[in-house]
């Protein structure tokens, strides 16, 4: 769990997950966005039963319109807006590059990181000349007890989890006022630690295609075709008995799974063979009174291999991370390699994303308020913050009226419920205070500088929040991000004004639609401040247990209903969803869409609500929710967040959601017995 915060879409940015522009479109940057409507009557199959097929409804003519890009592994809704928002950001960072008019600080330095990351003839000269000094640091090794000092440096110039484990900085879960040390397991290359341990024949051959990768990138550094293959059998070695004893992804979805605060003392007995104070003293932490140890077992294997793994294969281990993390910084030899594993074996890419759209999304992560803060000016408005506000706060009313009627629940849980909703946070569009990037030096020609500076300058902010009261006001979004989410620990909603553009949210339309899209959405990130994870934190975002034991009893009831339900729908081939990982993100789609009905509900009270489009004001909100999840995906895609994705597929967080609802049912006339039908209704919200 990197953070107790659920988001409705999740958007691998790097390996070609991430949304482009549609293949037909010209490999331009734009400097306005193009409007699709909140409703988009052409995205429908009219000849398709809404009461058999909701979904198919709602989205065949998108998905027949709308092939998946060479150079992406899944297409959505939400990815065109993505696609839309980046090559807005391309125009933008392209004029700071080449403008050479005075410019404020920060847009110098995300014009000047744009401008070394496009300089492909640079890179593509350098070849894997950016690696050798680190390469060298780890060569040079004399004993194990060097190895803390290298693995703080590693660490922190390449921004992962790569080397065995990530230290960085959360909010104590007993105390959510201040920030702590936190060291969370990582250290594999394949997405899971099920890819290591499953015995069917599919993922034999992944990890045949994932040895052979690693192969190849020992290659890639000079390496004789034997050696590599006795290293890539090393990596592979090290890495499965890493993954043997890490938790599964059910698992780490209950925080007190991954709650484990220790001393010092405390983490030095877990792993003997370990100095976690020249560890500490390389990163820069100067005084730990404890951590969060989110894995004891893992530590102890990691403490494990240290004794018995010998140095030239920890040595080797290392390289292996060292080369992976930087791979896609590095010249076309490197990146094409980590695409061909990372995005066409593992998710089905055709293509590689042309450059300009990695860098765009490097900039967005590496400097994300100073980027932000020119998007924002150029498509946020204040009225438009006003509104989603508001509607922010009715769905919050409509939280409130649906917790005070609850039969299930019992009054005192009631109680604390309604203390918490009236904690929550909202925050829409942007940050209240931008970062400041003053510290961060931007190289025009120095492009993997750039990269390692940034991921130093991001481990050294969070590290310097270890022992301090904790920020309130922060994100973990950049604004231009097309995504949404709830924090646990901060107890917030968070809407990034990307989010929050048509067809998402689009002004120009009747409040059905937004109610059912927006609203569901805001409802939706709401609503996982009660699901099966975020019920277990306090209005202050401490981990406790606040509810009484007959109320666990009842919720944990209704919950499998939707457990039972999802498990049964196929996602692809003879592969189901695993009810039990997506439980979170299901409840909340229903809880988001029956608070999203109340709020449209008590907005349009006492109007007169005319059909639109051979379509009533109900069935419009309902295509509206509908519509933000039309997709298509690649069966590799499928198969993979089938195992890693805690969110169901685009179709039954539709199909779904709507067998549950009544009001659907009588919206589109349905008869009992229908698909989209059912009489044993999941209820809880």
């Amino acid at each position: 769990m990197i953070r107790p915060w659920s988001s409705i879409l999740l958007l691998n940015l790097l390996i070609g997950g991430a949304a482009s522009a549609s293949a037909a479109e010209p490999d331009v940057p734009a400097t306005s966005f193009p409007y699709t409507p909140g409703l988009d009557v052409h995205a429908m199959d009219r000849s398709a039963d809404p009461c058999v097929n909701f979904y198919q409804y709602s989205c065949g003519g998108w998905q027949a319109s709308n092939p998946i890009p060479p150079d992406q592994s899944h297409w959505s809704v939400y990815g065109k807006l993505y696609a839309d928002n980046q090559r807005f950001l391309w125009g933008l960072l392209q004029s700071l590059a080449s403008d050479p008019s005075a410019k404020s600080e920060d847009q110098q330095k995300i014009g000047d990181y744009f401008y070394s990351c496009m300089d492909e003839a640079r890179v593509e000269a350098l070849g894997a000349k950016p690696l050798l000094a680190d390469i060298k640091r780890i060569d040079a090794l004399q004993s194990k007890k060097e190895l803390p000092m290298l693995l703080a440096r590693l660490q922190q110039e390449t921004g992962g989890r790569g080397f065995f484990f990530e230290m960085t900085s959360d909010q104590d879960l007993s105390d959510s006022s201040q920030v702590i040390a936190i060291a969370r397991a990582g250290g594999l290359g394949l997405p899971d630690r099920d890819y290591y341990l499953k015995d069917d024949a599919r993922a034999k051959a992944l990890r045949e295609q994932y040895l052979a990768h690693v192969e190849n990138v020992f290659l890639l550094i000079g390496e004789k075709a034997a050696q590599a293959k006795r290293d890539a059998d090393e990596v592979m070695a090290i890495e499965t008995d890493l993954a043997r004893a890490s938790l599964t992804r059910v698992e780490r979805r209950d925080p007190y799974n991954t709650f484990h605060n220790m001393t010092l003392a405390q983490m030095q007995q877990l792993t003997p063979s370990f100095h976690w104070v020249a560890y500490l003293e390389a990163l820069g932490v100067p005084y730990l009174e404890h951590a969060n140890i989110t894995q004891p077992a893992f530590f102890r294997e990691f403490s494990r291999q240290l004794t018995q793994v010998t140095l030239t294969n920890l040595k080797t281990y290392l390289k292996w991370q060292l080369i992976r993390a930087q791979s896609p910084y590095l010249s076309s030899a490197f990146v094409n390699e980590d695409f061909d594993f990372n995005s066409r074996i593992l998710r089905g890419t055709l293509e590689l994303r042309p450059r300009w759209k990695r860098c765009v999304s490097l900039v967005d992560e590496q400097m994300g308020d100073a980027l932000g803060k020119e998007f924002v000016a150029r498509t946020f408005s204040p009225a438009l913050k006003q509104k989603t506000l508001r509607m922010t706060q009715q769905i919050e009313q409509a939280m409130a009226q649906e917790i005070q009627h609850l039969a299930w629940m019992t009054e005192a849980t009631k109680a604390h419920a309604l203390e918490k909703l009236a904690a929550v946070v909202n925050k829409i569009g942007y940050p209240d205070h931008w970062r400041d990037y003053g510290s961060l030096a931007i190289d025009p020609e120095d492009f993997i500088g750039n990269v390692r500076r940034g991921h130093q300058f991001e481990s050294h902010r969070e590290i310097a929040k270890i022992g301090k009261p904790l920020d309130r006001s922060e994100w973990d979004m950049s604004p231009p991000t097309v995504n949404a989410y709830y924090d646990a620990q901060l107890n917030d909603v968070n809407f990034p004004a990307g989010v929050l553009q048509p067809p998402l949210y689009d002004p120009a339309m009747d409040d059905a639609p937004n109610y059912g899209n927006t609203g569901g959405t805001i409802g939706h990130e709401l609503t996982h401040g009660f699901d099966d994870e975020g019920r277990k934190y306090d209005a202050k975002g401490n981990l406790k247990d606040w509810w009484t034991d007959k109320d666990v009893a009842e919720f944990d009831k209704r919950t499998q209903c939707i457990v039972d339900q999802y498990s049964s729908y196929v996602v692809v081939d003879d592969i189901h969803i695993n009810g039990k990982l997506t439980l979170g993100e299901d409840l909340a789609d229903l809880g988001g869409l029956i608070l999203a009905r109340i709020a449209w509900e008590a907005q349009t009270l006492g109007e007169t609500l005319e059909p639109r489009d051979c379509l009533t004001p109900e069935q419009r909100f309902f295509v509206g929710y509908a519509q933000w999840a039309c997709e298509n995906a690649r069966p590799e895609t499928l198969r993979l967040n089938a195992a890693t994705d805690p969110h169901s597929p685009g179709k039954y967080r539709v199909n779904g959601l709507v067998v549950n609802m009544p009001e659907f049912e009588q919206a589109f006339s349905c008869q009992k017995g229908q698909p989209m039908t059912r009489e044993d209704r999941c209820s809880v919200w």
